[in-house]
Formats: C-alpha cells, sequence, structure tokens
C-alpha cells in the first residue's frame, strides 16, 4: 500500500492574494486535488496542498513581505511551473481557457518530443503543461533545433 503521507523530493509553494479562490481555480481549471487545507482560527487560509499525479504544490497567502503574488508585483514571475501530464494535453488546454486561464501559447509539438501551452492563472502565475508524444534522440534534437545539448533524458 502506498503510503498516504508520503510526499514527492520536490514540490513548489505557490502564494496569492486570495489563497482560497485560488484553491478552487486551480481545482477546476487544472485538475489539482486539494489534499490539506489549514485555516486559522478566523477562517483564513494558513496553508494548504494540492496534488497533481505525483506531484504537489503547496499554497498559501501573502504571509510576509518577502512573499508575494504576480498580482502584487506588476504580474512579474520569479519561476514557472511545469505540469508534467500522461496524455490529453489539448483536452487540458480547452479546460483551462473555460476556466478563465489565459494561454500564451497554444498547444504546439516541441523538438525535444513534448507537447506544451502555457498559461497564466487569475493572479498572473505561468504555469506550463506538457505531454511526452514522441521520443526524440540528443542527436536528433540538436539537429532540428540548432542547440547543443550536454546531457538527455
Amino acid at each position: 500500500m502506498k503510503d498516504p503521507f508520503r510526499r514527492p523530493s520536490l514540490g513548489s509553494g505557490v502564494f496569492y492574494r486570495d489563497p482560497r479562490a485560488a484553491l478552487d481555480w486551480l481545482e477546476s481549471a487544472f485538475g489539482f486535488e486539494r489534499t490539506m487545507v489549514i485555516s486559522d482560527k478566523d477562517g483564513r487560509l494558513s496553508h494548504a496542498e494540492m496534488r497533481f499525479g505525483d506531484g504537489y504544490i503547496m499554497l498559501g497567502g501573502e504571509w510576509a513581505d518577502f512573499i508575494a503574488s504576480p498580482a502584487s508585483i506588476g504580474g512579474r514571475n520569479t519561476q514557472a511551473i511545469h505540469v508534467h501530464i500522461e496524455n490529453g494535453l489539448d483536452a487540458h488546454c480547452e479546460r483551462a481557457r473555460a476556466a478563465g486561464a489565459v494561454i500564451l501559447k497554444e498547444p504546439a509539438d516541441e523538438f525535444y518530443g513534448d507537447r506544451t501551452y502555457r498559461a497564466r492563472d487569475p493572479e498572473g502565475h505561468i504555469w506550463t503543461f506538457g505531454q511526452t508524444v514522441r521520443h526524440v534522440s540528443r542527436e536528433d534534437a540538436e539537429r532540428v533545433s540548432g542547440l547543443m545539448i550536454d546531457g538527455w533524458h
């Protein structure tokens, strides 16, 4: 039996002005599943966790002066989150669009073998979703892209 308390090796923290609204939106738009929601005595969200496949994100509000939503800093991002999905990337994009995501890059096949799209959520976080559609050798990726690649998956 899989240990229900085991976390993946890597997750990300994402911060929102309105974290409760973000929980609902990430669930409906991207298909994240809430696994933990912690509220303070006044009902404000203190911490939440959501899963997607075998990955997870932590979610919260702007709780310190070094924590901000892109909506609070002119839309700037210091990171983008990449989520790998097994299948249905185009349908996933349409689900996100229908929920109000701004699609920054429409689904397209990439030289490295994935099909990807990029979206902005209501507070400005950038999300990239990818699905492997073909296996590409490093040599083929270099030839097609014109890049020199050290290491390959």
